[in-house]
């Protein structure tokens, strides 16, 4: 079908809706009894997300709840590195962990056939495209190259990602190497999806707020930019969302230089400054994922802010991050109806 009935994809595209549409990050996730059962069905974290069966399952049980407008791939964004080799495992509590990688293990890597390895990704994808109803987006996703190089710098995730900003500073060809490369692979795995069935793709730079003016330029906006130019090549109508927690007043040329279609917000963003950044273009986000632990109060006036400031623009309504695993079901259900009911 055409974009014209899928209303994400039309604010994508500029257009202003009252209410406007909304899904939230992580709407797949542990908060959702059903989605512990199928986790629990699937075995390992990463069978589930390579069993189309299962990733299909628990990409539609929020859709199937909620009504979102947009249903994300259930996926993670470390695949890519386990698709290069790098042995990613997850031990719960202790979340991903993979083989550290040095300059030589940069050298050696090999960017082919990454998306071959990830074939069971597509299927997924493909799969949820013939079983969504029309009117729901579908999106893909992939990381951001930083936020992926730091966990296969580190081998796991760390508080300030202070591992890889220092291999940075030491060996800073290895470094770009790596960040290109990220790219490359990224941007054929975000065509691949589009390709399956994705209506738009979201990139997630999770880590770029612990990034300096110079940093950030060269590691976040450099390869984001780079993937969005080779999609954009090649597939010239594809939309994209850029997402970079914590970049704070780096966003102000974040849409211009990486050439992305809309920003993400997380919650730290100023509702003031959120709204000088739609002028030029759709915005998502950006309410604060504790207030839907909190629910009640709490929850409507965060809602009623965001609404208030950004819902006479193109928004796409989300929140600022993931949603958390303690968040009551309940909460989402009056966070989706409250959002509905606003009339501008």
């Amino acid at each position: 079908m055409s974009d014209e009935r899928r209303k994400i994809m039309r604010v994508l595209g500029g257009e202003t809706l009252t209410p406007p549409p909304l899904w939230l990050m992580r709407q797949a996730g542990r908060y959702l009894p059903e989605y512990r059962e199928t986790r629990a069905k699937a075995g390992s974290f990463l069978e589930l997300c390579y069993s189309p069966e299962h990733a299909v399952e628990v990409t539609m049980q929020p859709i199937r709840r909620y009504g979102f407008d947009a249903a994300i791939l259930f996926s993670d964004i470390l695949v890519i590195p386990d698709a290069l080799k790098r042995n990613v495992r997850y031990t719960e509590g202790h979340g991903p962990e993979m083989d550290p990688i040095d300059e030589a293990g940069i050298q050696a890597l090999k960017g082919g056939g990454v998306v071959d390895y990830l074939a069971p990704v597509m299927e997924t994808v493909r799969r949820l495209r013939s079983e969504l109803p029309e009117e729901t987006t579908l999106l893909g996703f992939c990381g951001a190259p930083w936020t992926v190089a730091t966990y296969m710098i580190a081998g796991h995730g760390t508080s300030d990602q202070a591992p890889a900003r220092l291999f940075a500073y030491r060996h800073p060809k290895a470094f770009e190497h790596l960040l290109m490369l990220l790219a490359d692979i990224s941007a054929d795995y975000l065509l691949a999806q589009i390709d399956a069935g994705a209506d738009a793709v979201q990139i997630f730079d999770s880590w770029a707020g612990v990034l300096g003016e110079k940093e950030f330029e060269a590691f976040a906006v450099k390869p984001v930019a780079r993937i969005i130019a080779s999609v954009k090549a090649q597939r010239p109508k594809a939309k994209v969302i850029a997402f970079a927690k914590g970049a704070g007043y780096m966003l102000k040329t974040y849409r211009q230089k990486t050439g992305a279609d809309a920003i993400g917000l997380d919650w730290s963003v100023p509702l003031a400054f959120a709204k000088e950044l739609q002028q030029e273009g759709p915005v998502q986000g950006n309410l604060d994922p504790m207030r839907v632990v909190a629910g009640g109060k709490a929850l409507r006036d965060g809602i009623d802010d965001v609404l208030q400031h950004l819902g006479h623009g193109p928004l796409i309504f989300n929140l600022g991050h993931g949603i958390t695993p303690q968040a009551d079901p309940s909460h989402v259900t009056a966070l989706v109806e409250h959002v509905r009911a606003w009339k501008g």
